[in-house]
């Protein structure tokens, strides 16, 4: 296998939640492990909490995700983005209708100065994402 980068989602207690929503969002095939599953916890509370998720969707798209243990300090964060670009105008459209349909859109999808169609948003889960459509006439 080839060495491949994939973004990993951190979440404090709705990891399941939001792989969910992001499996409607790109489809594709979802595995989810528990705490419990693996006595990765001693904290009761935590057993039903995702400690490791991955969503493995079409066309090579990989996202993974996990809840953060009650031990350890979380903050929904804006450090990092999600960036999808591609020349699939519909399949991007698509994507961005639904990651920003309960979510805050902070630069509309439309034509960019360099051409392209560009829009950010802020998806449900606090989770920024970039779309990039490549030679789109916006």
């Amino acid at each position: 296998m080839s060495t491949r980068l994939n973004p990993y989602l951190g979440f404090r207690d709705n990891a399941r939640e939001a792989m969910e929503f992001y499996q409607s969002v790109f489809g594709g095939e979802l595995s989810i492990s528990t705490f419990a599953e693996f006595q990765a916890s001693e904290d009761p509370a935590e057993a039903d909490k995702v400690m490791h998720s991955v969503l493995e969707a079409p066309g090579g798209l990989a996202l993974m995700a996990a809840d953060t243990p009650n031990s350890m300090e979380y903050s929904s964060g804006s450090s990092i983005s999600v960036s999808l670009s591609g020349d699939d105008d519909a399949q991007l459209r698509g994507y961005w209708d639904k990651l920003s349909s309960a979510g805050t859109v902070s630069v509309p999808l439309e034509q960019a100065p360099w051409g392209d169609s560009f829009g950010m948003c802020v998806d449900q889960f606090g989770v920024t994402w970039l779309v990039n459509i490549s030679g789109s006439a916006g």
